[in-house]
């Protein structure tokens, strides 16, 4: 048996060197399908990795108390416009009565530019909080420290450095002890955070400075709304968690039972499920147009095989003539099919490479083992089922009337 699938395989391979070219052309639909199933799941995946670094950074069990929800529509905007703002007080209020809270800081932020003698950086992220926001998660430092709680009852102008201000504005040194200039005011770097990468692939999260919140007020004037970041006592609490800060907070408003809640309590969950929705807009636009290309693709491999199998009648006669089983011809047609998809998936990966490599530049993407696998598994299936009709026909040729065609 291994003898007959080696010799189908090398006559197989003999038929489609002779008709390269129309191997190549051939296969364009299943090149096209392979593509567009190979970059459908390579953008999947890649998005799937980065979502999940970037949900990191958020943490499984942090909450954020807001003004507003992190997803809204246009017509909801004006009403959380005039929900009253966040304050400060809020932060210790839950700090007090909350049993699940293990952390809680205030939170805001600015955009800013950077500057250290001649060298200017655009664009930089100014976050504001207590030492508290330390203990909330998602920081870890490269050099220095954190500024304590004596920095901020004074209003320090200090300051903890995301890794790509430190790359622009210290190349060569370290930055521990030196003076940038935030807005115009001078500030003293205390710390280095370790470099983080790009939030779901999008905007850095490197090119930010975090000073106390005290001293923002001296350089940006008083925050226009807080944020309130809530580390909670363990994952599993986060239902519970979210349940009992939500009455803390109606309780620090004077909400009436009645009343609805005028702020938001956002978690990561939020971003999960926009995740999901945006995963089943991309599977369903993929596996259409791949199914689409791969017919395509499938009905030029039946027709290209059913040529085949007619110009090569008088080759199946003399083998049928000389024993060759309905079995033999039937797979040695049938690989061919396989070969020449084959064919089209190797190239359609090598071309996914390429996507890949080009969607890496603006967003992200990741080419994984299994992609690969699957494409050529897609393949080896379109073979079969498009080539098994010629294959068929090929198998249950009459030897006398295959020997008679000219």
């Amino acid at each position: 048996m291994l003898t007959a699938a080696a010799e189908s395989i090398r006559i197989a391979l003999g038929a489609i060197w002779a008709n390269k070219l129309r191997a190549v052309l051939t296969t364009l639909g299943i090149i096209i399908g392979i593509v567009s199933v190979t970059a459908m799941f390579t953008t999947i995946n890649g998005i799937e990795r980065e979502f999940n670094r970037s949900m990191a950074m958020i943490g499984t069990d942090a909450l954020f108390v807001q003004r507003h929800p992190w997803f809204f529509t246009f017509d909801d905007w004006w009403r959380y416009r005039n929900r009253p703002p966040i304050e400060e007080e809020h932060a210790a209020f839950i700090r007090e009565h909350s049993q699940y809270a293990a952390a809680v800081a205030p939170l805001t932020g600015a955009g800013t530019t950077a500057q250290r003698g001649s060298e200017t950086m655009e664009g930089v992220s100014v976050e504001a909080s207590t030492p508290e926001y330390v203990d909330t998660g998602g920081m870890d430092f490269d050099a220095g420290r954190f500024f304590t709680d004596a920095e901020s009852r004074a209003a320090r102008r200090v300051v903890v450095l995301g890794a790509d201000i430190v790359d622009q504005l210290f190349p060569a040194e370290d930055p521990i002890g030196k003076e940038i200039r935030l807005s115009g005011e001078p500030y003293e770097v205390i710390g280095v955070l370790a470099r983080r990468g790009k939030f779901l692939g999008l905007a850095s999260t490197d090119n930010v400075a975090v000073i106390p919140l005290s001293a923002f007020e001296r350089t940006f004037g008083p925050p226009g709304d807080l944020a309130l970041k809530v580390r909670v006592a363990g994952p599993e609490a986060m239902d519970a968690a979210q349940e009992e800060i939500t009455g803390i907070m109606r309780l620090a408003r004077g909400l009436d039972p009645m009343e609805d809640d005028d702020f938001s309590i956002n978690r990561q969950e939020q971003f999960r499920q926009l995740f999901e929705t945006m995963r089943v807009t991309i599977y369903g636009v993929g596996i259409f147009l791949t199914a689409l290309s791969l017919l395509v693709g499938g009905i030029g491999v039946m027709n290209i095989m059913f040529v085949s199998v007619r110009e090569r009648r008088r080759e199946i006669g003399i083998r049928k003539a000389v024993g060759a089983r309905r079995g033999m011809i039937l797979l040695q047609f049938l690989i061919e099919a396989v070969l020449i998809c084959l064919v089209g998936g190797l190239i359609g990966v090598g071309l996914a490479a390429l996507v890949t490599w080009a969607i890496n530049q603006v967003f992200t993407a990741y080419l994984s083992p299994f992609t690969v696998a699957l494409a050529f598994f897609i393949c080896v299936v379109v073979g079969i089922v498009f080539g098994l009709v010629p294959a068929w026909q090929a198998a249950r040729a009459r030897p006398i009337e295959a020997l008679r065609y000219e």
